[in-house]
């Protein structure tokens, strides 16, 4: 009897740390309802919104939302952060001209590391991570058909907000060493522009 309970609890155990050890488990599920939501697996680590504080002057929010410039619907930027790992990262996706075309499939092409104007006139990602190896924070751009973006829910409202949901993977390079290549995987995201900002991610 007491062999048995000891296989039973060392078996326990062992289906905890495997759970545990798998950063697909804490990938959010994929929705389309605005619910505020990200995940995606950068070189096989997860990465989710954790927002720095929840001050109301300066919230440090781990997503945000942007417009574009001139035009609030030239494209939408995506923006996360982890504020609360020590090794914190970071992504943006750039979906542009996703209000004219709407929901379908988008190729992820050349990022130059830049945002909003200073970027390229189409859909794009870029990411910065911590490399244990350089122990250093690299920066990975996201190059001509390195991957796809699927934009499952377009919705476009003044009052209730903009909702826009998709998921997407890509492959990304070192943007001081080209040869440096690691692939994001599983990315989804389910946002709302009209509450996003408020929404403190623990």
């Amino acid at each position: 009897m007491k062999k048995t309970v000891l296989i039973f609890i060392a078996t326990m155990l062992l289906t905890a740390c495997s759970s545990d050890s798998n950063p697909e488990d804490g990938l959010p599920k994929e929705t389309q309802t605005g619910a505020n939501t990200f995940g995606c697996l950068i070189d096989g680590k997860l990465l989710l919104p954790r927002s720095g504080n929840n001050n109301i002057v300066d919230p440090l929010s781990g997503a945000t939302l942007w417009g574009g410039y001139p035009n609030v619907f030239d494209y939408f930027e995506l923006e996360i952060i982890d504020y609360k790992s020590a090794k914190r990262g970071s992504l943006l996706l750039h979906m542009h001209d996703v209000v004219n075309i709407g929901i379908g499939e988008y190729t992820i092409n050349e990022s130059n590391g830049m945002d909003n104007v200073d970027g390229l006139n189409h859909t794009y990602l870029h990411c910065v991570i911590f490399d244990k190896n350089t122990n250093s924070y690299q920066q990975y751009v996201s190059f001509e058909n390195s991957g796809t973006l699927s934009i499952k829910r377009l919705s476009i409202n003044a009052s209730s907000g903009n909702i826009v949901s998709g998921t997407f993977n890509c492959r990304v390079r070192n943007i001081q060493n080209p040869s440096d290549e690691i692939e994001i995987t599983n990315g989804r995201f389910d946002v709302n522009s009209h509450n996003l900002s408020q929404k403190y991610f623990p």
